[in-house]
């Protein structure tokens, strides 16, 4: 399950937003938004998002407990 509150964390430190990350995903941004509340991204998306982001340690957000 993800962390939505550390990913939110991440994308807010980065200065980004949610919409501009739908973009980079192609998804739309109620989709992004979907993703977030279910805590359910595919792998490439992950990969994305952590190359995005910057994250170094992407099990703390997208394989937490």
């Amino acid at each position: 399950m993800i962390d939505v509150a550390k990913l939110k964390g991440k994308i807010a430190e980065k200065g980004t937003s949610q919409v501009k990350l739908a973009k980079i995903l192609n998804i739309t941004p109620k989709t992004f938004y979907d993703k977030m509340k279910k805590g359910v991204f595919t792998n490439i998306e992950i990969e994305m998002l952590v190359k995005e982001l910057d994250i170094k340690n992407p099990m703390e957000i997208f394989f937490a407990d």
